[in-house]
């Protein structure tokens, strides 16, 4: 199973290269997917790729839902 992360669109290169914030952390991933993406953006990244552009009320609520899931004990 895959799994895509929603992650907030921080900064983009001249490449289509984008930093990505997810939970404090940032990645770069490719906007070749979703040229059309641009800076404050949230979208779905998965494999170092931003797949899908999201509404951000849906992306926070994807995020609270997967902090949720990492308190759950083992």
């Amino acid at each position: 199973m895959c799994l895509g992360i929603p992650a907030k669109i921080v900064k983009i290169d001249e490449r289509q290269i984008a930093d990505i914030e997810i939970g404090g952390i940032v990645r770069k991933a490719s906007l070749q997917l979703v040229p059309e993406a641009k800076v404050g953006d949230y979208v779905i990244a998965h494999a170092g790729f931003a797949i899908q552009i999201l509404d951000e009320k849906e992306a926070q609520e994807t995020l609270k839902l997967l902090e949720a899931f990492s308190e759950i004990p083992e």
